[in-house]
């Protein structure tokens, strides 16, 4: 849980001075000092990103009264349903964020090993 709110907070926050793809880089960073096995590391980026682009499309569709969320849906699904944009956002924006954390925790296991490995090849010399 702390993860996620640790993802959320900073994600919002780094989006506000940072590119959209910063988001990425804060869930790599979390779930890589953070993360427990790669589930986790996987579903707590996906949620704490997804959450915040969530609130993000929900605030832009209020104070649009949803004219924009419609205008979008029917250009990209053929349809006015302002649910099918406001899905594909939480959906792309979870999955770029869980996938960033799923790297961070490879990384991190990936350079332990080297790490476990030179060490104890250096206390045998």
């Amino acid at each position: 849980m702390i993860e996620i709110s640790l993802i959320a907070l900073l994600s919002l926050v780094a989006q506000l001075i940072l590119p959209w793809w910063s988001l990425a880089v804060v869930a790599f960073i979390v779930c890589f000092f953070r993360s427990q096995n790669a589930w986790r590391a996987f579903l707590q980026s996906f949620i704490g990103v997804a959450v915040v682009w969530l609130a993000y499309a929900l605030l832009i569709h209020s104070r649009t009264d949803g004219v924009f969320t419609g205008r979008m849906s029917e250009l990209l699904f053929k349809t006015n349903t302002a649910a099918f944009p406001l899905l594909a956002v939480t959906l792309i924006s979870g999955l770029v964020g869980g996938l960033a954390g799923l790297s961070g925790f490879f990384v991190r296991q990936a350079t332990g090993n080297q790490m476990a490995s030179s060490t104890a090849g250096q206390s045998r010399s």
